[in-house]
């Protein structure tokens, strides 16, 4: 597969972001650049920026990064001074995200970008209410022991955690910033995000979307080791969904006591 080309972008988006992107990124370097590239085309026209959290990568990352951000304004770049893993990264980017609408991709390149139109139409499309569209790989580009790796952990989400989204390990998913930041923050959480939604009262709409090989770089991942980090996450997420708030959409009453709007939903 060719390398996907690299070009300065304009600065089309000034003022508040409609939305915002996290891309954690360890040791990436060869895709991240073209991966910006993609993104800015994606939401070409649009309010939007670009956040990349760089967990202490040890390679040309940074540079690339450093000179990434010198050509495209709508790109920040947070580093973590310690390797804190994936999720610790997408929270990093969260609490300094300022668009309404938080959209998250892996930083390999395997997602594609052009799928974020897709999935905020279909987050948009649901309805009332707070939520997530997450992607599901139509034909996923990874290894076999991988893939018989993810059907195994699919089952016992499904088994233990009653999460009924085919694809819970994709990387790519909008969510509101608001419902984001409700969601508990633990190690690997990034693995669980569609029973966490549903734990806060949020629905979850799954959207296809495609999937590519790596260009670039190696999988930070071990199939063992996920395997036995994964039993003991699922532990304290059946903790955590035995106990879920259970107060729903929270409203504030209006001045005249017949006016009742929603505020949004409390945790």
């Amino acid at each position: 597969m060719a390398a996907r080309p690299s070009k300065k972008i304009s600065d089309e988006s000034r003022g508040a972001p409609e939305i915002s992107v996290l891309v954690p990124v360890m040791n990436e370097a060869g895709n991240i650049r073209p991966l910006i590239d993609e993104i800015c085309d994606a939401l070409k026209g649009r309010k939007f920026e670009i956040i990349y959290i760089d967990d202490a990568s040890t390679d040309d990352s940074p540079e690339e990064l450093a000179a990434a951000s010198a050509a495209i304004p709508q790109l920040r770049v947070l580093r973590h001074q310690r390797r804190a893993g994936q999720s610790a990264a997408i929270r990093s980017g969260l609490l300094r995200a300022k668009g309404d609408l938080i959209a998250v991709l892996d930083g390999d390149g395997q997602n594609v970008p052009a799928d974020l139109p897709n999935l905020e139409a279909a987050l948009l499309a649901a309805g009332p209410g707070v939520g997530m569209a997450a992607g599901i790989r139509a034909n996923r580009q990874d290894s076999q022991i991988r893939l018989l790796a993810s059907r195994a952990a699919k089952w016992i989400r499904a088994s233990l955690l009653g999460d009924t989204h085919p694809d819970s390990g994709c990387g790519i998913k909008i969510l509101q910033r608001e419902l984001f930041l409700q969601l508990p923050f633990f190690n690997h959480m990034h693995r669980f995000m569609p029973s966490l939604v549903r734990r806060h009262g949020g629905f979850v709409t799954g959207v296809s979307v495609a999937h590519r090989p790596r260009i670039a770089g190696t999988s930070k991942y071990r199939v063992l080791d996920r395997l036995v980090v994964g039993i003991s996450d699922i532990v304290g997420v059946i903790w955590l969904l035995r106990r879920a708030p259970r107060q729903g959409m929270v409203e504030e009453l209006g001045k005249n006591m017949g006016d009742n709007s929603v505020s949004g939903h409390d945790a």
